[in-house]
């Protein structure tokens, strides 16, 4: 079983991001400590959200990345 994210825009458009695509997490928790180091460097490359996916099933999400 993997863990990915998707990473979108605004509109829930995907944005591809350089090294990102081919991250794949062990575990959720893998993912969301992933997540919790990189989303200052995600928001700055244009990705406004996120959706947690569990193989292609989609957790949770979308997620926004901008502070409340």
């Amino acid at each position: 079983m993997s863990w990915s994210w998707r990473l979108e825009n605004v509109s829930g458009d995907l944005v591809e991001v350089a090294d990102t695509e081919a991250a794949r997490f062990p575990s959720r928790a893998d993912a969301e400590s992933w997540l919790g180091e990189t989303w200052r460097e995600l928001l700055d490359a244009g990705v406004d959200q996120v959706r947690l996916l569990e193989e292609d099933r989609g957790v949770y999400g979308p997620m926004s990345l901008h502070p409340a």
